[in-house]
């Protein structure tokens, strides 16, 4: 193809531009963008991952921030995470931070929630000389004891990131998280103080963090005497589930409202968003009627209604959990240092949803 966008710098300049904007990109979309096929995209992602302006990732690539002086690295690390959008891209982007500074290297490849997948890249990442691995495992149908069986087996410092592993076999490796338990604990104590005696949960009960938001909800609803609320298992909202995900935050609005309960902690903020754009078809109004705390902060500033939410320490964490690979690596016998369980307590970002800013 000829014109303006076949050429390698407009290519470039726009992508980076694209990522800028956004954070992450797709190759698919930039294709349509440009008038190209994927595969001068994937190229283009490639040429300039190799120059350091960013990481590629399955599908795409997202920003890891402006470009520092080169530096020889003295060590590549690996990152398996599941998923290069919402949640992750926060933390990759400390870990990149906090890797120039140690003259590290991250490379990152994503899992997409399969476990075959993860392994797989894992044994790549091995094959390429990495010299550890960050890991934030798929835990969907694998027992601890086999992640344990597996992870033994890779010949280099493991770290798992964002997760909380439980078995003796896993508490031998350093672990890096964020405290989703205290976090949905902070929501409750808020929307308590505001005064509201009951607060309802909905979860997108299919990711590992659900299970830690509902033990916090549960914890704080116990420790302040909170009265019983409704609560409500989501599925996650797209390719075809749209209607059922309607369907089950319209139950779970109208037994909020059917039984008094004029507050909730709904998990994800997209979710909550969406939860807001239904009461409002219905003329309920938030915060007046319904208050809403929305578990994560990926996007809830751009709801209908700026959503208060929880906000996970993303940078920190990433920073974090770098240090400690760097460390490990540095020190590769764990028999010879403790094992190091670090978990960094998010904070609440107060905004219109939950009527504490009139």
């Amino acid at each position: 193809m000829t014109g303006q966008h076949s050429l390698p710098r407009t290519r470039h300049e726009h992508l980076l531009r694209q990522l800028e904007l956004h954070g992450s990109v797709s190759a698919a979309d930039i294709a349509v963008q440009l008038g190209v096929s994927q595969v001068t995209v994937r190229r283009d992602i490639v040429e300039l991952e190799n120059a350091g302006r960013l990481a590629r990732v399955h599908g795409g690539a997202i920003a890891l921030g402006a470009p520092s002086v080169a530096q020889p690295a003295r060590a590549n690390i690996g990152v398996v995470v599941p998923s290069s959008v919402s949640h992750f891209p926060q933390i990759v982007r400390g870990m990149d931070a906090a890797s120039r500074g140690g003259r590290t290297r991250v490379v990152l490849a994503t899992s997409q929630y399969r476990e075959e997948l993860e392994q797989r890249q894992v044994e790549r990442l091995v094959d390429v000389g990495v010299a550890g691995i960050i890991l934030a495992p798929t835990m969907r149908s694998r027992t601890e004891a086999e992640l344990a069986e597996w992870v033994s087996s890779v010949p280099v410092p493991v770290v798992f990131l964002e997760r909380r592993l439980e078995s003796t076999a896993l508490a031998v490796y350093d672990s890096a998280r964020t405290d989703h338990s205290r976090g949905a604990q902070l929501a409750v104590e808020h929307l308590a103080s505001l005064g509201h005696r009951a607060v309802g949960l909905a979860l997108f009960d299919r990711t590992p963090t659900a299970p830690l938001v509902r033990d916090g909800h549960g914890a704080a609803v116990a420790r302040l005497g909170l009265a019983d609320a409704p609560y409500a298992g989501l599925p996650k909202g797209e390719e075809g589930e749209s209607d059922s995900l309607d369907d089950a935050l319209v139950a779970f609005l109208e037994a909020c409202l059917g039984g008094g309960v004029t507050a909730a902690v709904v998990h994800t903020d997209v979710h909550a968003a969406r939860l807001v754009e239904l009461a409002t078809d219905r003329g309920i109004h938030v915060p007046d009627d319904l208050a809403i705390v929305a578990y994560d902060d990926d996007t809830a500033s751009l709801a209908m209604v700026p959503l208060t939410s929880v906000t996970a320490p993303g940078r920190d964490l990433g920073q974090e959990v770098l240090r400690i690979m760097t460390e490990r690596i540095a020190s590769p016998d764990r028999t010879a240092t403790a094992a190091r369980h670090i978990t960094m307590l998010p904070r609440l970002t107060v905004r219109e949803s939950c009527g504490a800013i009139v």
